[in-house]
């Protein structure tokens, strides 16, 4: 018994050597936390994107590409359509399907007509259900209709992972599927409403105003709305938003802000559910303030180098030889700008064949310089012919012979 007591003694003394070494022995560069892990395990949100909304490009995500409902932020996709397909003076009629929708609501009736600039404003500034449903119908001639429209743009803009249903964002399922978006398409969206979209201002000039009141068409009723973007008030540069909530979705959020000439994009998904309505304020404010401290433009692209190929079968000045011609090319390149953070860099590869087969013409297309980030082709600019090359055949060297030994021996004469 002594015996096994000593060896229980012994195994448990070696047990915690090793442990206590392996906590000691400095841990693999590849195995400490990076500076994107490290914001990611602090944000409160399952799903989170921030985008620099110029390039589209995603600086960092958490769960990004993971399909979620997205609560009344549908709404902006709601808006840039109005925009872009309806007249801010089209009267709109409420149906009674409009009237019916739950709260928030701004109360309308059915039969009532609603200017489309006034109801676009309930929409992006209080929310309102039943205004979304009466654009969407005004707009779309149903909902499924405007459904349609609303599927159709998100395709146009890339956005595969999102599926729309209704134009407010209420959780809803039809066969073929559930309305869902994923935090990186959320963000493309609000992109194409401020940077791409022809109807970009109108929609930055609804989506920033404090309050707003109107009537009906018929000059009956007073109604209010009050901006519950807080994000507004809370960073310098504050451009833009919509905040979302249903019990699926949970807290949800899309906002942009611009600060000298830098923009960025966040969209959170299930950013907490009640009591906890500030967590997509916390993360926002993370993620901007990450933005504006770690990325800067740099201006990319010097003067290429020389690029010269061979052509085979061309015909040079000089003595017509079986040897390739050389051809010197022309890059149209110029400098431009990326947002990168400390320790990015841009790559250049020039896509030019080691050979062409002459005739060559000049100015003609031989290849390509390509610049990439993190893989990706960012710009790309044609290397073409700077001169023409003829083809080497009967006709060039008999006159290349003719000119060099006839000729010149007549004039020796």
């Amino acid at each position: 018994m002594k015996l096994k007591s000593k060896k229980l003694i012994s195994l448990v003394f070696c047990a915690v050597l090793i442990l206590t070494a392996v906590i000691l022995i400095p841990q693999e560069a590849g195995a400490v936390e990076t500076e994107d892990e490290i914001t990611a395990s602090r944000l409160y949100a399952r799903s989170a994107v921030l985008m620099d909304a110029d390039s589209g490009r995603i600086l960092f995500a958490k769960n990004g590409q993971e399909q979620r409902a997205m609560a009344s932020t549908t709404k902006i996709m709601t808006c840039i359509l109005a925009l872009e397909n309806g007249d801010l003076s089209d009267e709109v009629a409420v149906s009674a399907e409009a009237a019916s929708q739950p709260a928030v609501r701004l109360g309308m009736r059915e039969g009532q007509r609603f200017y489309l600039k006034d109801l676009l404003y309930s929409l992006m500034l209080e929310s309102h259900n039943d205004s979304a449903v009466a654009v969407a119908e005004h707009i779309g001639g149903s909902v499924e209709g405007f459904a349609s429209m609303m599927n159709k743009k998100a395709m146009e803009l890339g956005c595969g992972d999102t599926y729309f249903i209704t134009p407010n964002g209420l959780d809803a399922e039809d066969k073929t599927g559930v309305h869902h978006t994923t935090a990186e398409d959320l963000a493309r969206i609000m992109k194409y409403c401020i940077t791409d979209s022809e109807k970009r201002d109108a929609f930055l000039e609804i989506t920033r105003t404090e309050s707003y009141t109107f009537s009906d068409c018929e000059g009956n009723g007073s109604y209010s709305c009050i901006n519950h973007n807080s994000f507004l008030h809370m960073m310098e540069g504050a451009l833009s938003g919509k905040t979302g909530f249903t019990a699926e979705a949970g807290y949800c959020y899309v906002g942009a802000l611009r600060q000298d000439d830098r923009t960025f994009i966040v969209a959170l998904l299930a950013c907490g559910w009640p009591n906890n309505k500030g967590y997509k304020w916390s993360d926002t404010r993370k993620l901007m303030e990450y933005a504006l401290e770690n990325y800067h433009y740099r201006e990319i692209g010097a003067e290429p180098e020389q690029i010269s190929l061979k052509v085979e079968n061309g015909a040079s000045d000089g003595f017509p030889s079986a040897a390739p011609a050389r051809l010197e090319m022309a890059a149209e390149s110029a400098p431009f700008r990326v947002l990168l953070k400390s320790g990015e860099d841009v790559t250049v590869e020039y896509d030019v064949p080691e050979s062409v087969a002459a005739p060559v013409e000049e100015g003609e297309t031989l290849g390509k310089i390509v610049y990439r980030l993190e893989g990706e082709t960012i710009r790309e600019y044609p290397v073409t012919a700077a001169e023409s090359v003829r083809e080497r055949d009967f006709s060039i060297c008999f006159s290349y012979t003719r000119s060099r030994f006839f000729l010149n021996g007549q004039n020796r004469m």
